[in-house]
């Protein structure tokens, strides 16, 4: 009989060791669990901050449907890349036009001559859908794109008489608005005495632009362009 009781009383213990065994893996199942559930809503506290911050703001301070739309298209952006971000170097839209032989009549109202442009021949090349049309650069990608123009003047020239300055624009056209905007201006004035002269003009710049955006380049006297080498007038852009 003593032996019988000494079996139950090991039973007993063992059983109670077995049990306090498992309630302490319950609890740290439990534990981790609770840190799991902890982490997931902090990551989505995190993720809800910016989207949060610009609705305050918009409440503190009503702003107009298209103010609106850009706060939207940011919170977006925030989280998603845009295109320009996947698009790799190579497949960039760029450009680079050479000058060719111009033509005088070349203008549009009443605003300074156009220059025309050679975009396939010598170094010239459009690339990527930033395609040349009707003397201008037209824009397929919205973003930020470094544009650059280089105009050479030369004189004196036949039926030509001296002129005291030479300018050049870099002008955007675009259909939302109707007058062409003047994005990068260059004027030089000429103080050379001999019969002949060069002055060169070089402008860029980081510009912001929009799909279907048009970039052009005007020129206070057309006759006065120097057209014979490719290396002395050109005009270009590429997405940054």
């Amino acid at each position: 009989m003593p032996d019988a009781g000494m079996a139950e009383i090991r039973l007993e213990e063992a059983a109670a060791g077995t049990n306090q065994t498992s309630r302490m893996h319950l609890r740290e199942d439990l534990r981790r669990i609770r840190c799991a559930v902890l982490l997931c809503l902090l990551s989505v506290l995190v993720l809800m901050l910016p989207t949060a911050y610009l609705l305050v703001g918009n409440l503190r301070a009503p702003s107009s449907c298209q103010q609106m739309s850009l706060h939207i298209f940011f919170s977006f952006f925030f989280f998603f890349p845009s295109v320009t971000d996947t698009l790799s170097s190579a497949e960039k839209p760029r450009a680079h036009l050479t000058v060719k032989k111009q033509d005088p009549a070349n203008t549009i109202g009443n605003h300074l001559p156009i220059l025309q442009w050679e975009d396939k021949r010598g170094l010239a090349f459009t690339k990527n859908n930033l395609n040349y049309s009707s003397n201008a650069l037209v824009i397929p990608v919205s973003g930020d794109y470094y544009v650059y123009a280089q105009v050479t003047f030369r004189g004196p020239t036949k039926s030509t008489s001296r002129t005291n300055s030479v300018t050049e624009i870099i002008t955007k056209v675009t259909d939302s608005y109707p007058e062409p905007t003047q994005l990068l201006t260059g004027t030089k004035t000429l103080s050379e005495k001999g019969n002949s002269w060069f002055q060169p003009i070089y402008l860029g710049a980081v510009v912001s632009l929009e799909v279907g955006d048009k970039l052009m380049v005007n020129v206070s006297d057309i006759k006065l362009v120097d057209y014979t080498k490719e290396h002395k007038t050109f005009f270009g852009a590429f997405l940054l």
